[in-house]
């Protein structure tokens, strides 16, 4: 014999509305556009600091960006993470140019992006003829009617 569950308490408005907000498909797309925002993200960065930067580096007379740095107080060590852990206050301008580069990378892919986007709505909104409104369709309806019925 199974016993009844216990009598729950009624959900409050909103939480109803909250869950409604979260079921729509604007926050699922934004969501889901977030993850692949930060997929995308360590990706570029692996571009700028595995690829990108050596390359840099090399035309530059073997600058190692990630390592390059300013010490404001403190004692200067071997790396900037070294230099840090020692207490010292340090500019990280090899890391900034890292962010920078970061920046521009995911800029222009996200302008490539959008442009090939719009582009591909455009011949979409060309191949399909502009639909008359509901509510002209109707009227026209009611007329063609009304002609009918006249002697």
């Amino acid at each position: 014999m199974q016993t009844p569950l216990p009598h729950l308490p009624p959900q409050p408005a909103w939480l109803k509305e909250f869950k409604a907000f979260i079921m729509r498909g604007n926050v699922i797309d934004l969501a889901v556009g977030i993850i692949i925002g930060a997929a995308f993200t360590a990706i570029v960065g692996s571009v700028v600091k595995d690829i990108l930067n050596p390359i840099l580096g090399l035309l530059m007379g073997g600058i190692d960006f990630s390592n390059l740095f300013i010490v404001l107080a403190g004692e200067r060590k071997a790396t900037l993470e070294a230099t840090r852990e020692a207490g010292a206050a340090v500019l990280a301008l090899g890391l900034f140019i890292n962010a920078c580069i970061n920046f521009l990378i995911v800029g222009f892919a996200i302008f490539w992006l959008m442009k090939v986007l719009s582009r591909f709505r455009e011949t979409q909104a060309e191949a399909q003829p502009p639909q008359t409104p509901r509510s002209e369709v109707l009227l026209a309806e009611i007329r063609d009617l009304l002609k009918a019925r006249e002697p």
